[in-house]
């Protein structure tokens, strides 16, 4: 598969952590919005694996094999791919 049409696929598969299932593991691809410098400071950022727990109100996910907490406001701006 050339190169240009595998990176085509990737971003066309690419997910924010609000419609993620709950139990999938991720790979944070972009941090893309008003809160991405907060999401940086609370150890979001891109290349890392995060797992969501639970969906809701508020998103749990583990990051690092810490649980954290961030708004589904905040999870709108975590742009994800699928783990490979």
């Amino acid at each position: 598969m050339p190169a240009g049409l595998a990176a085509e696929l990737e971003i066309d598969s690419a997910l924010t952590l609000n419609q993620v299932a709950v139990g999938c593991d991720v790979t944070i691809r972009v941090l893309n919005g008003p809160g991405c410098q907060q999401l940086r400071d609370l150890g979001f950022c891109e290349q890392l694996q995060v797992r969501k727990l639970a969906g809701g109100r508020n998103l749990i996910c583990s990051v690092c094999g810490t649980r954290m907490v961030i708004s589904r406001e905040l999870a709108d701006q975590v742009v994800v791919a699928p783990c490979r």
